[in-house]
């Protein structure tokens, strides 16, 4: 037999007060003035009973669909993992859900529907084709959005990490160990985060009294990183250490070096952005530069739970950024 679902009377009934108390309590209405002992008791009751409000009901009473969105350029990459329990968390704390999707599943178009059915409160862009279209469709669409450590020149609304102070990090760390031939695997031509951390991989190496080693692009995924990385070992002059825009590359750049029968680091030193897990499982252990990758999503969230459809927010995050050291970097021989 089907369990008849727990309604607002039955926890009234239970904690002995008014159904409009017990809405309040589970809406955390900041305005709602009672004993703590008896919001102690709701609380009791609605645990004690499995309570969960109605969503369908919630949304036609306060005319949101507590549900946020985050677009991402491709799961494959395992940094937007991080990004995702950041976004997640903070989705939770706002009594809200998020959905993900990306550009290699059913593409951005999913997204824009359910926006313009009001079935998704506001949207994370971590990346998107046809940006200007979809930037002027936004717009129409009087919804809060933000672009996720991306910009474009045509809006002031992201949040961005200190991509250049990372790959300073980076090459300053190659720096101090000796290095003077030091080239960058850099990301995919005009992609926001790679042209920012090129920036500070220029800036660090002037810094240094250095000229610039030679670059090469590649897209975020080991493949791409093996083959940029085969360009720079056949250079004429090979660098002794890479800086690597992202960690995803690095993986395929770590293969190709062993491919060319040299080691990580007596022939060739390696850094990359972003610390996963994985990197230190790497052969050899990876030096990365750890990015507050789960606080970018985190406060991704709490901007849309907070900006109006119209507002303007030009954020970089100063959270925790720090080199960590492992086995693929040592000084030139």
């Amino acid at each position: 037999m089907k369990r008849a679902r727990v309604t607002l009377a039955d926890v009234a009934a239970l904690a002995k007060v008014d159904r409009a108390v017990v809405s309040r309590v589970v809406n955390n209405d900041p305005a709602l003035s009672i004993r703590p002992e008896t919001r102690e008791r709701v609380l009791a009751a609605v645990a004690q009973l499995g309570y969960r409000p109605n969503a369908a009901a919630r949304s036609l009473r306060t005319a949101r669909a507590h549900m946020f969105g985050l677009f991402l350029p491709d799961f494959a990459n395992p940094v937007y993992a991080e990004i995702i329990k950041g976004a997640e968390a903070a989705a939770a704390g706002l009594g809200c859900v998020l959905v993900t999707g990306s550009s290699t599943g059913a593409g951005l178009g999913g997204y824009m529907d359910l926006l313009g059915q009001g079935r998704i409160d506001g949207l994370l862009l971590a990346g998107a084709e046809g940006e200007s279209e979809l930037l002027a469709q936004l717009d129409r669409m009087a919804v809060p959005w933000i672009m996720l450590n991306r910009r474009s020149p045509a809006v002031k609304r992201y949040v961005i990490l200190d991509d250049e102070r990372a790959a300073r990090l980076a090459v300053e760390h190659l720096v101090g160990l000796g290095h003077r031939r030091i080239a960058h695997l850099a990301g995919p031509e005009g992609a926001d985060t790679a042209l920012r951390r090129s920036a500070g991989w220029r800036a660090a190496m002037r810094d240094a009294g250095l000229p610039d080693g030679p670059i090469v692009a590649a897209d975020y995924t080991p493949a791409g990183g093996a083959a940029a990385m085969a360009a720079l070992l056949a250079a004429p002059e090979p660098p002794t250490a890479v800086f690597v825009a992202n960690v995803a590359s690095a993986i395929g750049a770590m293969e190709s070096v062993r491919e060319a029968g040299l080691d990580i680091p007596r022939d060739v030193s390696m850094v990359a952005v972003h610390d996963l897990d994985l990197a230190s499982y790497l052969a050899p252990p990876l030096t990365t530069v750890r990015m507050p990758l789960a606080e970018l999503g985190h406060r991704g969230v709490e901007l849309l739970g907070s900006l109006k459809p119209d507002d303007s927010v030009a954020e970089v995050l100063d959270g925790p950024i720090a080199l960590i050291a492992r086995h693929s970097t040592a000084p030139p021989r």
